[in-house]
C-alpha cells in the first residue's frame, strides 16, 4: 500500500450496484486527491478486484443485487483495510454484529461527509 497523502488515500474501492452513484463517489473522490478508484457492481467482482490489489480504503453498499456487501467486508476486515458502509437505511440498517462498529455514510450523502469520513478512517496510517 502507498502511504496517504493529506489524509486522502491513494487507492479506493467502492461496490455499488448503482451506476449513477458509483460514478458519482468516483468524481468525488477523484477530485479530492484519491489517485486511483475502482468499482465493482457484485461481491464477486469487489472480491477479484480486493485480489488483483489491496485498496486502501473502500465504500461498501451494503445492499446490492440480490445480495449483501458482508462477504467483501469479512475479506477487508481480514486484511486490516478500513472501510465504511454506505446505505439508505441509516442507522437502521441491520449489520452483522462483528460490523456494527464500522463507519456508516447515509444516502444520500454530502461530499464533507464522504471526506470527514476518508480523513477520519485513514489518520495515522
Amino acid at each position: 500500500m502507498e502511504p496517504v497523502v493529506d489524509g486522502m488515500p491513494n487507492d479506493v474501492l467502492i461496490v455499488e450496484d448503482d451506476p449513477i452513484i458509483a460514478l458519482d463517489f468516483e468524481d468525488t473522490l477523484l477530485g479530492s486527491g484519491v489517485q486511483s478508484v475502482r468499482t465493482a457492481g457484485s461481491v464477486a467482482r469487489a472480491l477479484a478486484l480486493i485480489d488483483q490489489r489491496p485498496p486502501d480504503f473502500a465504500l461498501l453498499d451494503v445492499s446490492l443485487n440480490r445480495e449483501k456487501s458482508f462477504a467483501v467486508a469479512e475479506r477487508l476486515d481480514a486484511l486490516k483495510i478500513p472501510f465504511a458502509f454506505v446505505t439508505g437505511y441509516g442507522a437502521d440498517a441491520r449489520l452483522p454484529a462483528a460490523f456494527t462498529d464500522k463507519p456508516r455514510l447515509p444516502k444520500p450523502y454530502s461530499t464533507e461527509a464522504l471526506l470527514a469520513l476518508l480523513k477520519q478512517s485513514n489518520a495515522g496510517r
